[in-house]
């Protein structure tokens, strides 16, 4: 009651479990964080490890509302880990770190709530 809800949308259309199996959605942990000043939107860039065998990924996340690049390594984060590489100005995008909005629209990171082995598949 009395928060904010104006970032919160419908829900998507239904899909079957088969279809929520394609998405494969990893923990890992963030290595190495730079700031992204080339970005068209402020952002960080991320370098994440999954453990074997998927291994060492990299992307960039529009973070910069709660999170500075010195305080990331070490955090576990979820990403998604199927998707194919994007160009990101110079820098290629190989996975997605999930979050959800705020009140206002500005990007909370997902995590697990206790340490988790790296590379677990969320369910």
């Amino acid at each position: 009651m009395g928060e904010n809800t104006s970032a919160v949308e419908a829900p998507a259309d239904e899909i079957g479990f088969a279809d929520f199996l394609k998405v494969d959605i990893r923990v890992g942990r963030i290595l190495q964080a730079e700031p992204f000043p080339e970005a068209r939107r402020p952002a960080i860039k991320l370098w994440v490890d999954f453990g074997e065998p998927i291994g060492l990924r990299k992307t960039s996340a529009q973070i910069t509302k709660y999170y500075k690049p010195e305080e990331l390594p070490g955090r576990q984060v979820l990403a998604v880990v199927n998707f194919p590489p994007k160009q990101i100005g110079k820098f290629m995008s190989e996975i997605l770190v999930l979050g959800v909005p705020d009140a206002d629209g500005e990007v909370v990171m997902l995590s697990p709530d206790r340490e988790v082995p790296l590379g677990g598949r969320m369910y």
